[in-house]
């Protein structure tokens, strides 16, 4: 009998022995989701859709999302639209339809136009606030899946399931754990620890993510279009200034409701930094006054970053580091990363938020695959989602950091590369990045595909098996009852 969701006192039952016969069920895998991140609740609502059980297990005792600007591009929209939740996004967001990138005195070091990228990819990139993407996603959980003050110390896992242990004594058991849980992942140092004892880790997995930059990010109030021209415009106003002499870029991305998104990244690796990150262990409040004292009379196309802060609820203020590491080991036993928890991403093409999500697409569609329950298919289960997601994850990463180079980087060479890739790159080189960028459109396998939009060509995913076997068998009983 597979485990169950319920609350569970005595983990016997997952200690296999090797006499226990394996654990076979007809019925669907049940799956722990640890963290209520965006790729937590995207992957619910995709379990939701295929009716299979699952509870999402989320740390915080309520749900703060970052107040930080969110671009999602073609080649994860066309889920939305089969999740019905398509409309709904785009009345809260704006499309992009350039990137100005600014020299610190305002004067225009080059642009990204892309006006017309619609007509080949099929979708604009769409900007709106992190909270937004992610009210709708939380919004269409049922309430006794979701479980807040459930912060994950360990777990048990073995042939017969899985056994999560929370920090209030609970416990939870199913047939998949799933950890969505971010960056600093309780389930991964966790399974990555088992698996270091027993001599079972790649030497690159063993590494620390590597701090590059910090940022502080947020989003104003409504503004007075008045005070802010351009702001009512109906698409986003987005532009990156970059210091001359200073390690500092600021970047400012209007949204609907007048608002402005905004982000000041400080790179690391200076001396003066890297001395006071050695002093301060952790992000000091020093830290942060000294950040804004430095940055708040640079100029913006809304005015100076320090009206921005000015007109910014302080606690949407966040301070983050833009922290990146494309780890090997994405699955063990029952247990499977996803997102941030497998890669981190530097935000500089805007693609960590995406990838995670397209995560949650293909492992819901490889879960929605397992049938019958069993390890052995669970395993096929993981071996596939990680089969299929780690080269494209693999080519985010590294073009990750090479755009970070161009628009927060401060070293002469960058400096360089950014006046000739910002000032001189044909508009032409510009579209064909663009077709290559939307060609891989991951969807919902089980449910009605999205038609293709655009003249890119899209790349083949692989069709549900299970889906074909029952829309056949539907057919076969329209074809009889008409006969």
């Amino acid at each position: 009998m597979s485990p169950t969701l319920e609350t569970l006192d005595d983990p016997v039952h997952l200690r296999c022995n090797l006499d226990d016969p394996p654990v076979v069920s007809n019925e669907p895998p049940k799956v722990l989701i640890s963290g209520a991140g965006l790729a937590g609740l995207l992957l619910g609502n995709i379990l939701e859709k295929a009716g299979i059980p699952y509870v999402i297990l989320e740390r915080a005792k309520e749900i703060k999302p970052l107040g930080a600007v969110m671009a999602l591009s073609p080649s994860i929209q066309p889920v939305f639209e089969q999740l019905g939740i398509f409309e709904e996004l785009m009345k809260v967001s704006y499309p992009v339809l350039g990137i100005q990138f600014l020299n610190e005195d305002m004067s225009k070091i080059g642009e990204f136009d892309s006006v017309g990228h619609d007509a080949i990819a099929g979708y604009d990139t769409i900007l709106f606030t992190r909270s937004e993407l992610y009210d709708i996603l939380y919004s269409r959980i049922p309430s006794d899946k979701i479980h807040l003050c459930k912060r994950v110390l360990n777990f048990t896992q073995s042939e017969r399931g899985v056994m999560v242990r929370c920090q209030d004594g609970s416990t939870f058991s199913g047939d998949v754990l799933v950890a969505a849980d971010g960056a600093h992942s309780a389930v991964r140092h966790h399974l990555y620890s088992m698996l270091d004892s027993e001599d079972k880790l790649p030497a690159a997995d063993k590494r620390q993510m590597t701090k590059g930059y910090a940022c502080l990010v947020g989003t104003t109030c409504s503004l007075d279009p008045e005070k802010y021209p351009g702001i009512e415009k109906p698409s986003s106003s987005a532009a990156i200034v970059i210091a001359d002499k200073s390690p500092y870029t600021w970047c400012t991305y209007s949204v609907p409701g007048n608002k402005i998104c905004w982000n000041v990244v400080m790179q690391l690796n200076t001396a003066d930094v890297k001395d006071e990150l050695e002093r301060n262990s952790e992000w000091s409040a020093n830290m942060n006054d000294k950040m804004l004292q430095e940055v708040k009379d640079y100029m913006t196309p809304f005015g100076t970053v320090g009206q921005l802060i000015e007109e910014t609820p302080k606690e949407v203020i966040s301070k983050v580091f833009f922290e990146d590491l494309l780890y090997r080991t994405w699955h063990h036993g029952r247990t499977v990363l996803i997102g941030d928890a497998a890669h981190k991403l530097l935000p500089s093409t805007g693609q960590g938020a995406v990838n995670a999500l397209q995560d949650a697409v293909i492992l819901g569609n490889c879960l929605y695959e397992v049938q019958p329950t069993s390890h052995q298919n669970i395993q096929k289960c993981f071996q596939s989602f990680r089969k299929q997601r780690y080269d494209h994850v693999k080519a985010s990463y590294e073009a990750s950091r090479n755009a970070a180079k161009l628009q927060y980087g401060h070293t002469f060479s960058e400096r360089l590369l950014r006046q000739i890739i910002f000032g001189y790159l044909p508009n032409w080189v510009q579209r064909r990045q663009v077709q290559k960028d939307s060609a891989y459109r991951p969807q919902i396998s089980f449910l009605p595909l999205t038609p293709q939009r655009g003249s890119a060509p899209v790349l083949p995913q692989i069709p549900s098996e299970r889906y074909a076997r029952e829309q056949k068998k539907v057919e076969d009983v329209n074809a009889m009852q008409k006969g």
